[in-house]
């Protein structure tokens, strides 16, 4: 029979939980998902089922690797961390494609190519960690103690295990990386999601096209063709008319937008351009979209004469494709050049720039009142659990509430992911704006119940709407076009908050500690005495 549980014990201890039947069943599903029946049977089950197996296991795993890292660790303390970190991480990375992002390129540092998806509907499979806890409920009494028997299983499963929860879906994200000229004829090139790495950064992580009709027709460029391109210098952001020396052109880094000069260059205006407001919508409809300021922007640009005797603009825009000045003047945004080995190149339509009408603007207005709603209520929470304690009570009503707020928060960043979808974000406001408000309420009603005056609940509820009113400003703004973007506008919400949470700061001295709800008081501390006796 083993004795209590002790630091050194932590290993043993997780060990027996990644090598539990839950967690191995995981395992095999994971591989046998992943490389087989995701390939034999593309869908929503078998997208949701690796992302079931991989709650399960992944707990273990990292509660495993901590307690080897750190030998000291108890085991329960690592079980706790694998779950919170394992779970948080998850639903951050799933409801975010700019934390989806950052974890492609974490998983592309650690595991090679990578590529993570935000997609707000595998929230829905956070349940799987409720397995993952059961598991460890059962392994806890059961730690592998004989050195061998460890030595074995970490050999046997671990290795898999790594593996298994490394490996990700790979996606083709047509972008459109370069331009630039070949012996006079016009070259472009297009990468993806699925090349050297999730976000292509230079034009030799592409295949290369080549025009020789001056970019009516397009082909696959040779393998001399090829080598010469990738040995070339990086394109250029600026480029003249070669009839026409001081007729110029040029990108501007961060924004969808050509310059055009008449004068060589001493001024610029606008020749072409997608606004920064309808460029960040671009950006939220598209899966994954990353840094907007980096992936929806004009990179490079080459300017080349045509049989008519004019001249012709061709800008690589990154994920929103090309965009071409024809001999008249007029600009038009070509898409995606797809190389098909059957049928040849072929152009795939660019993303839409169309504003979504009613139903998108509805959409918008929905999640701005949910923020700046959610975001009172969060005042209110805190509000609640200061007073609490300065009444003495539980400190764990304030940690469940917490806990509650930020499931409302993820919700809410999954339904702001999807804010195309009118019909989703109601439903999903439908239930987390209630829990938001009863979560909010049972709070201030357990400040209430442990001695908060009368005149705290008044300021309580004077924080909650100050909050969602200040923080509603800026979401406001962003409705109509000022600040143009929501990023920016989130932040400004977010900041909007400060008045509310030193509010919740003061008020928590309209606190009674001695007065308990229903007639009661609560009597107060006995004197402390010492051990000694003194």
């Amino acid at each position: 029979m083993s004795g209590p549980e002790t630091p050194r014990d932590g290993a043993p201890t997780t060990l027996a939980w990644l090598c539990h039947p839950a967690t191995l069943l995981a395992l095999v599903a994971l591989v046998v998902n992943d490389h087989v029946l995701k390939a034999a049977l593309p869908g929503l089950m078998t997208g949701k089922l690796s992302d079931v197996a991989g709650l399960v296991l992944a707990p273990p795993l990292v509660a495993v690797l901590l307690t080897l890292l750190v030998p000291r660790l108890p085991a329960r303390a690592a079980a706790l961390a694998g779950l919170v970190a394992v779970g948080a991480g998850f639903a951050v990375v799933k409801s975010s494609g700019y934390a989806a992002e950052l974890a492609s390129s974490a998983w592309t540092a650690l595991a090679g190519p990578s590529l993570v998806r935000a997609d707000w509907t595998d929230l829905l499979t956070l349940p799987a960690l409720g397995l993952s806890w059961w598991s460890w409920t059962r392994s806890r009494r059961r730690p592998v103690r004989q050195r061998t028997a460890r030595l074995v299983r970490l050999l046997v499963v671990l290795p898999p295990a790594l593996l298994a929860v490394t490996a990700t879906s790979a996606i083709h994200y047509p972008y459109a990386l370069g331009t630039t000229m070949l012996d006079g004829l016009p070259a472009i090139s297009v990468g993806s999601g699925t090349d050297a790495t999730p976000w292509p950064a230079s034009t030799t992580e592409g295949r290369w096209s080549v025009s020789d009709d001056g970019a009516t027709t397009w082909r696959s460029a040779t393998q001399d063709e090829e080598r010469r391109l990738s040995d070339q210098d990086a394109g250029q952001r600026q480029a003249c008319v070669p009839a026409e020396p001081r007729r110029c052109y040029r990108v501007v880094t961060g924004h969808l937008r050509v310059e055009q000069s008449g004068d060589g260059g001493a001024t610029w205006r606008v020749a072409w351009e997608v606004s920064d407001a309808r460029r960040e919508e671009l950006a939220r409809r598209s899966p994954n979209p990353g840094d907007l300021d980096r992936h929806f922007a004009s990179r490079e640009l080459i300017v080349y004469p045509t049989a008519s005797g004019g001249h012709e603009v061709l800008v690589a825009n990154g994920r929103d494709g090309f965009v071409r000045r024809l001999p008249a003047g007029e600009w038009r945004r070509d898409g995606y050049l797809v190389q098909e080995e059957d049928l040849g190149p072929r152009w795939d339509d660019p993303p839409s720039l169309d504003e979504g009408g009613p139903g998108q603007r509805q959409t918008d207005l929905l999640l701005a009142v949910g923020l700046a709603l959610t975001l009172g209520f969060a005042v209110a929470v805190v509000a609640g659990h200061l007073a609490i304690r300065r009444s003495g009570g539980r400190r764990w009503w304030g940690l469940a509430g917490c806990v509650s707020m930020l499931i409302v928060g993820v919700m809410l960043m999954g339904a702001w992911g999807r804010e195309d979808d009118l019909a989703t974000t109601m439903a999903v406001l439908m239930v987390i704006l209630p829990w938001g408000a009863l979560t909010a309420a049972g709070l201030v009603v357990r400040a209430w119940y442990e001695g908060a005056l009368t005149s705290w609940i008044g300021w309580a509820l004077a924080g909650l709407l100050l909050t969602a009113l200040l923080s509603g400003l800026p979401l406001a703004g962003w409705l109509v076009g000022a600040p143009p973007q929501s990023r920016i506008a989130v932040a400004l919400a977010l900041l909007a908050t400060v008045p509310g949470l030193l509010l919740a700061v003061r008020i928590a001295s309209f606190v009674d500690p001695t007065l308990v709800r229903g007639g009661r008081h609560r009597p107060p501390d006995p004197p402390y005495v010492h051990p000694t006796g003194w």
